[in-house]
């Protein structure tokens, strides 16, 4: 996956004093601790889907009780996002990835062990906020181990580890229970997080800390905003009581605008208000939230659209998923390559407008269609999304100032959880308002939002880079 290039003379180091990149032989130490860890962190939203009903049988829980393992992890990991992201501007990236991954192996154990649904509920907590420090501040320590000439190429790599997690997760699950318990999907993290984490501890760069102080008060309500945010989508798309939903929304709201009023004259402001100044950097994190929403509309809509519209079965549902993962994991780095030369704004367009053509030829399939016209639209929006990610990645971190890397990190993060909730959101409001066709609907709804995601890249253009 990496190669050894040519040697060129050190870059400059970046403003602040920060140096420009690892050199070659302690940077790819440093690289295989990161994206091992990020791997088993991805890999954890993947497989936990696959276990829930062996894990309701072994309990004895309803279906309706368990699906909190999944709940409870990505409830917890939206919230601490970006307060984990802001303390690792403090006390350093390396430390917040570290004791993420620390606890995160610990927790998996402890998930391993668990002997009832509570005891499984508490370690998947503790996992969710290990996963939290992992990945709040990936972006930022791919962004000082790889020199600035090499960005797009580091961002690229770090999207593929994440699309072939994606790709391979349900095998991955699928092979390990059919060796042994469910436990063992758990139990698997522990010699890979220990690896890792004495690479990390050796390699990882250590970066400037900011003077500022962390602010708890503002910690915890920033992650009740974000909690109480995901809450509400989920609720509403799940059709809950519409007073639970419009008061979740409500108290989000209302503690954002606290938090915002808290943090007017911060220097590092909990939500990140001075980079959303930055036009460059809001259009981008928008555009995210937009293509991940495509993301979850589809993951969530294709398989009812293959097996009960199209009347495919579950093998070839599952076949049919591939392309579009796979797809992605080919032109990450591609992507990544392509924006050390050219602008993300016209990179993202292009590849979101694929990625609308490719969801609207999806919804507009005939009744029975052949396998060669699911695979080449499934590989065409793979094309169009993996064109776009690595190169908007790259544009959220490249805005933002090297000592504010942590929040434009956790702004990475949290914008595709964010599309990604809201999208699989919507898809079961689709299934609701149209019960015998929601699926081609959630399809053509996410056909709009990915081209309302090209024109607001191609609006980058417009905008000074760092402005």
């Amino acid at each position: 996956m990496l190669e050894k290039t040519a040697v060129k003379p050190p870059s400059p180091p970046l403003s602040g004093g920060v140096p420009d990149g690892l050199p070659w032989e302690r940077r790819r130490w440093a690289i295989s601790a990161i994206f091992t860890a990020l791997a088993m962190a991805s890999l954890d939203t993947v497989i936990a889907n696959v276990a829930l009903p062996a894990i309701a049988a072994d309990l004895h829980v309803s279906p309706a009780e368990v699906v909190w393992v999944v709940n409870v992890y990505q409830i917890v990991l939206v919230a601490t996002l970006l307060p984990l992201g802001a303390l690792g501007e403090i006390i350093g990236h390396e430390r917040i990835y570290l004791g993420g991954l620390l606890l995160f192996t610990i927790a998996s154990l402890g998930c391993a062990l668990a002997w009832s649904l509570p005891s499984l509920l508490v370690a998947r907590t503790l996992q969710g906020l290990g996963a939290s420090g992992l990945m709040s501040v990936n972006t930022a320590l791919v962004r000082f181990v790889y020199p600035s000439r090499m960005h797009g190429r580091g961002f690229g790599h770090n999207a593929l580890v994440v699309a072939i997690c994606f790709t391979l997760g349900p095998s991955v699950a699928s092979g390990i229970l059919a060796l042994g318990p469910w436990p063992w999907l758990f139990a698997v993290n522990l010699p890979f997080g220990i690896i890792a984490l004495l690479i990390g501890m050796k390699t990882l760069p250590r970066l400037p800390r900011q003077k500022h102080t962390f602010d708890f008060l503002g910690a915890a309500l920033a992650a009740c905003c974000l909690g109480l945010f995901i809450v509400a989508i989920g609720g509403a798309g799940h059709q809950a009581p519409p007073a639970l939903v419009l008061g979740a929304f409500v108290a989000a709201l209302s503690i954002g605008w606290i938090l915002t009023r808290r943090h007017a004259d911060h220097p590092a402001p909990m939500l990140p208000m001075d980079l959303f100044r930055r036009p460059l950097f809001a259009l981008s994190a928008a555009t995210a939230i937009c293509s991940f929403a495509v993301q979850g509309l589809s993951f969530v809509a294709l398989p009812f659209y293959f097996e009960d519209i199209l009347g495919r079965s579950q093998v070839e549902t599952g076949l049919f998923m591939t392309p579009w993962p796979l797809v992605v994991a080919i032109m990450a780095p591609i992507g990544g390559r392509l924006s050390d030369r050219f602008p993300a704004g016209i990179l993202g367009g292009l590849g979101l407008v694929l990625l609308a053509l490719g969801m609207a030829l999806l919804a507009l399939l005939p009744p029975s269609p052949g396998v060669v016209n699911i695979v080449w639209r499934m590989m065409l929006c793979g094309f169009g999304f993996g064109f776009f990610q690595t190169p908007n990645m790259k544009a959220i971190m490249s805005s933002a100032p090297p000592h504010r890397s942590g929040s434009a990190s956790g702004i990475v993060a949290t914008a595709r959880l964010i599309g990604q909730t809201t999208g699989a959101a919507m898809a079961a409001l689709c299934f609701g308002l149209v019960p015998h066709d929601g699926a081609t609907l959630a399809l053509a709804l996410g056909a709009g939002f990915a081209g309302l995601g090209s024109v607001m890249s191609f609006l980058r253009l417009t905008v000074a880079p760092f402005a």
